[in-house]
């Protein structure tokens, strides 16, 4: 007859835990305790439970104790079933079946499952990698043997698997970003049971997979390891970044707010780290952002490169193994190059206070050819320079020239293309120098 237990009355009433006991076991049974929600205490792991005898000991011989056995119905749906009572210890003989008990005493209820692993005995023979069922992001292991779900359930009929904690062991590369390279990394997953075919995070580098479990075997000191023959990896990963020569003139005009690129002549490194598997590698260039034209092609890990062209230009990283079925592509880098620009001052005061307005220089920006030439009124060149960032001290033949009028003309071509043909007056104004009579010779 089927008595009826409310699910309410179990979570209410307040329980103490209470083990049971298993007499008649080769092995010693394996305790695993049960999450909070199911309403269970412990689940018992028995190697063969047929026969065996389980064992609840009452707070006194006097305690009024009852025996529930429920399956997957849950708990409200118990049967009663007989005991024999030595005492304190009330005893009940155990069958094949995995399955859940109630303990009632003097009111308060106490529930199990109890697994019988001969139910679900894990055999391993051999494990081998199934390249037809591998790709680039998952590597599929063929199992000989058979390691099942194990299921239990909750007072309310919920099941729940009992993880086997299988363990899949591999090496694989993890990315270093401190380092900027991949390091060798061991893998270790666990599975709740195996099936023919287990899959796994496809490894970066070449390795074998050992299979060992499950966590009752490897308790009782029977754990089963199998290894497969040693697998080269087909699966690919790459990280690349990008670092821009810094500009250190105080005169060039550099407003890329953080991006590639700004003021031509950029200077930019372009870097790939690639996996053990990668056997193509290729930093492309393109004015297009969908690549549909490769401008320039590199087949390198690493390329410097100099752009002087205005406008935006678009650089990626390709990636690919051996075979051509596994790919990787990195971000675009979009390489900005501004419009050109040149502008003069028309004064300066060498010598006056070191350090402020003490050096004629233009103010420029993606200026990629430059000339200058500078005169005094009697034609005479005091400088020149076939670079925008460097200046004119106000000396010639190491001496400060004298306050006046001198004159420039700058020859320059932008990375737009715009051609510069510039000439203006400089003007020296040196307090030290300025009430002297100047120079005549120079």
């Amino acid at each position: 007859m089927y008595r009826f237990i409310s699910i309410i009355t179990l979570f209410t009433i307040l329980n103490v835990s209470a083990q049971l006991r298993f007499d008649g076991t080769a092995v010693p049974a394996i305790t695993v305790p049960a999450e909070a929600s199911s309403g269970l205490e412990n689940i018992y792991v028995l190697e063969n439970a047929d026969g065996v005898t389980a064992v609840y000991k009452a707070a006194s011989a006097t305690s009024a104790v009852e025996w529930l056995r429920f399956s997957r119905m849950g708990g409200a749906y118990g049967e009663p079933v007989s005991f024999s009572r030595d005492g304190a210890d009330c005893s009940i003989v155990l069958g094949t079946d995995d399955m859940g008990y109630i303990v009632t005493e003097n009111g308060r209820q106490h529930c199990y499952w109890i697994v019988n692993y001969n139910n679900h005995v894990m055999s391993l023979a051999d494990a081998t990698v199934n390249t037809a069922e591998s790709d680039c992001g998952m590597t599929a292991i063929d199992i000989n043997g058979t390691a099942s779900r194990i299921t239990y359930y909750t007072i309310n009929g919920v099941p729940k698997e009992l993880s086997r904690e299988i363990k899949v062991e591999y090496n694989t590369l993890a990315w270093n970003e401190e380092g900027k390279a991949y390091t060798s990394q061991a893998v270790d997953d666990t599975m709740s049971s195996l099936s023919t075919i287990v899959r796994v995070t496809a490894p970066l580098c070449d390795t074998d997979f050992t299979i060992s479990g499950d966590r009752f075997l490897k308790e009782w000191g029977r754990e089963i390891t199998v290894t497969t023959p040693y697998y080269n990896t087909t699966a690919i990963d790459a990280h690349t970044w990008a670092t821009a020569t810094a500009h250190d003139s105080d005169n060039e005009i550099n407003d890329a707010s953080g991006e590639l690129g700004g003021s031509a002549p950029a200077e930019i490194t372009f870097t790939a780290a690639t996996t053990d598997a990668v056997a193509y590698r290729e930093w492309q260039m393109s004015s297009s952002p969908e690549f549909d034209i490769i401008d320039l092609r590199f087949n390198q890990d690493e390329v410097t490169y100099t752009f002087d062209d205005f406008g935006t230009t678009y650089v990626r990283f390709i990636a690919a193994n051996a075979a051509g079925d596994c790919d990787w592509t990195s971000e675009v880098y979009n390489v900005n190059i501004g419009e050109s620009k040149i502008e003069c001052p028309n004064a300066f005061s060498p010598g006056a206070s070191e350090g402020i307005n003490d050096e004629w220089k233009v103010s420029y920006k993606s200026i990629v050819t430059f000339e200058c030439h500078i005169f005094n009124q009697w034609g005479i060149e005091l400088f020149s320079t076939t670079d925008p960032s460097q200046g004119w001290d106000g000396k010639h033949g190491g001496k400060v020239v004298p306050a006046g009028v001198y004159y420039y003309v700058i020859k320059a071509r932008g990375a737009d293309g715009k051609d510069y043909s510039l000439a203006g007056d400089i003007n020296i104004i040196n307090f030290k120098q300025g009430t002297k009579r100047p120079n005549t010779d120079i």
